[in-house]
């Protein structure tokens, strides 16, 4: 097991893994006391090399590795990578290109909704993990063997994972799948982290425009407090807190002090008036910028039809021999019972082809959902009243 604690280590390292057609890439991190993610180990292999880079070590310049991930030369594969872009993107603005993720293209091949590492390394490459270090606290030093070689299993199994799961795909026909997949793991704005669009990730009904532009602003000054001083969003305010506040609108601390959810001490800090400011900055927002209330995509269940896209998700998922969740979520399957035209992944590329359309013929009536012999299937209904087998492949 090689260890990199060196700039001049690492250099040597990445220079010989630029030579290489592909590169498997893990990292082991912490966030539970943190906004941003503290990097702790980096994991790499190429066809001979595989190391363990310590990010932690004294004066180690990761400028190298950075360059790396650039490099359009070498394949960079990850098992479940948008995490680990996070950090690099976060610690270098730097965007890995071209990657392949594991884990999606597991789910393409059909492996099913629960696709951990573990399962596929058993599956694909004959292996077995020792789980025992796998809640290691990976910020501190020093780390035991046994623990360095479970991070290590991690990139190392994942060469031969790679490469049958790339005989699977190329096999599949479905390459263009996993690259519209891909597309959106290495574009910039997946990562990009607007305060202002803060409050779209939280479960809140306004009652009206004055409500929700108020519940906006908090929730971005949250957003903003918490980047700053690198600490958890409920370090700042809970988002119950931050719901009463939208609410009630105080106009003074005294009013802020009389709130349920706001910590004792909290109305009388700085973060008091910081609060009260978003307050009267929501009170005079222009109200033409912001949507109504019954424009939010609604975060609860939507009902019958929600079922109803839920079981024909299953059905579709099954014929095509790929995982529901790679199609689509719980909330694109709420998005298209609220709207037609609603914008989410399941309703653009192959997801549509595959699914999107077979929901919009649901909403309308124009298919169904039968039992015969044990299974269920999609029928649509001609128009003098026959109905014939749905060919869920074409999206017909």
């Amino acid at each position: 097991m090689e260890l990199i604690t060196t700039s001049d280590q690492l250099k040597a390292v990445c220079d010989e893994f630029a030579t290489d057609d592909f590169i498997t890439v893990d990292t082991e991190f912490m966030r539970e006391t943190t906004f941003w993610p503290q990097l702790c180990l980096i994991q790499a292999a190429g066809a001979k090399r595989a190391v363990i880079i310590d990010p932690l070590a004294q004066g180690l310049d990761l400028a190298p590795f950075f360059e790396l991930m650039r490099n359009e030369r070498v394949l960079k594969v990850f098992h479940a990578a948008r995490q680990d872009i996070e950090i690099i993107v976060y610690l270098a603005r730097v965007v890995p290109k071209p990657i392949f993720d594991t884990q999606v293209a597991a789910m393409v091949c059909g492996f099913g909704e629960q696709v951990g590492y573990e399962n596929i390394v058993r599956k694909l490459a004959g292996a077995t993990i020792d789980k025992s270090s796998r809640f290691t606290d990976w910020s501190r030093r020093p780390l035991s063997t046994k623990q360095l070689e479970y991070a290590l299993a991690d990139v190392t199994h994942l060469r031969t994972v790679y490469k049958k799961l790339k005989k699977k795909l190329d096999a599949s026909g479905r390459e263009s799948w996993l690259d519209e997949e891909m597309a959106i793991l290495t574009s910039e704005s997946t990562y990009r982290t607007e305060p202002e669009d803060a409050w779209r990730r939280m479960k809140f009904r306004a009652r009206d425009k004055r409500t929700l532009a108020i519940f906006m602003e908090v929730a971005a000054w949250r957003e903003r407090e918490a980047q700053e001083r690198n600490v958890p969003r409920s370090r700042i305010l809970k988002d119950d807190a931050l719901a009463e506040i939208a609410q009630h609108a105080p106009k003074s601390i005294e009013d802020l002090r009389s709130f349920r959810a706001v910590p004792r001490g909290f109305a009388d800090s700085r973060m008091g008036a910081a609060v009260l400011a978003a307050v009267e900055r929501g009170r005079a927002a222009d109200l033409k910028s912001i949507p109504r209330p019954d424009e939010v995509p609604a975060r609860e269940s939507s009902g019958a039809l929600g079922d109803i896209l839920r079981l024909a998700l299953k059905v579709v998922a099954q014929s095509q021999g790929v995982a529901p969740k790679l199609i689509a979520s719980s909330s694109d399957l709420d998005a298209i019972a609220a709207d037609d035209n609603a914008d989410i992944p399941a309703m653009h590329g192959w997801r549509r082809t595959i699914f999107g359309e077979v929901a919009l013929g649901i909403k309308r009536g124009q298919l169904g959902i039968i039992f015969e012999k044990g299974e269920a299937r999609i029928l649509a209904r001609e128009k003098i009243g026959r109905t014939r087998v749905l060919d869920t492949a074409s999206g017909a």
